[in-house]
């Protein structure tokens, strides 16, 4: 066993979602079809692309505490191959700020409070209990990483890790407000024919709608994932029937947006699934 894969399982035991790094902190593509990331992405990537993969298999999104499939043959040789274990702050309910010179730390420690600090090659990283948004060049030198997107798994580092602040949290609001982003509207394909939809009860369609805000609310790891295989299955039921309100895809967005997903990714979730079952152009 590999002293990476050592590191992994020992991680995720403790509740530390992880992955693999190729060199130059790359994640793999961990399914046969997707080995060095020939496809190119997939819709469970913060950059969609045309994999077709029906489980998670990139950065961020691959990041799992299941030793089944840590241990499996695909990530078995991956391991082997491995310069680096990175994990998912944010499925870990960690922030990393990531200070990546002498003037960020500089700036950490006169702005932040004092909390668990980890050295990394060029600056620091300082964890925070509590997940967030995840942020580049929120300042000059200065990445937030915590929900959808991976850092290196460098050790435990020192000092006692402190709540989450409001002042890292601020780090990626451009314009201060208390509400919360509306989900952008979607229009959904009429009823082809005319005619009554079916499904135009409340007992059917509401609790579809019930059903998948609780499987959205209930995602542990591949946040993204789930939402777009949410979307894609309440869009082959209710896609072509005309059925689907802006209140439902509000009920939706609002689900994906409290486990940490933007308007953004919300509407390009909404939208491969339309595009997978053929209805964008309805």
């Amino acid at each position: 066993m590999s002293e990476h894969l050592r590191t992994a399982l020992s991680l995720a035991a403790h509740g530390v979602p992880t992955l693999p790094l190729r060199a130059g902190k790359v994640p793999f593509g961990n399914c046969r079809a997707c080995a060095d990331n020939a496809c190119g992405g997939r819709p469970n990537m913060k950059t969609p692309g045309p994999c077709a993969c029906p489980g998670p298999c990139h950065a961020w999104a691959a990041a799992t505490t299941n030793p089944d499939v840590i241990n499996s043959p695909t990530w078995q040789r991956a391991w082997r191959e491995a310069a680096a274990v990175a994990y998912h702050p944010g499925g870990a309910g960690l922030t990393v700020v990531d200070l990546d010179n002498a003037d960020a730390i500089a700036w950490a420690r006169a702005s932040l409070p004092a909390t668990r600090i980890v050295r990394t090659t060029r600056g620091e990283h300082w964890l925070y209990q509590g997940a967030m948004q995840s942020a580049n060049a929120v300042r000059p030198g200065v990445d937030i990483k915590s929900t959808m997107a991976y850092a290196r798994w460098l050790g435990f580092g020192t000092g006692t890790m402190t709540a989450l602040p409001d002042a890292v949290r601020a780090l990626v609001v451009k314009e201060p407000s208390t509400v919360r982003p509306a989900p952008q509207p979607v229009t959904v394909p009429a009823l082809v024919g005319g005619g009554e939809c079916p499904h135009r009860t409340p007992t059917y369609l509401d609790r579809g709608i019930a059903m998948a805000e609780q499987r959205i609310t209930e995602a542990r790891e591949a946040v993204h994932a789930t939402v777009y295989r949410t979307f894609l299955a309440v869009l082959s039921t209710h896609g072509r029937c005309g059925c689907l309100t802006d209140a439902h895809t509000a009920r939706l967005f609002t689900a994906a947006q409290a486990k940490g997903e933007s308007p953004r990714h919300c509407t390009d979730a909404w939208t491969n699934a339309l595009t997978t079952l053929g209805l964008s152009h309805v």
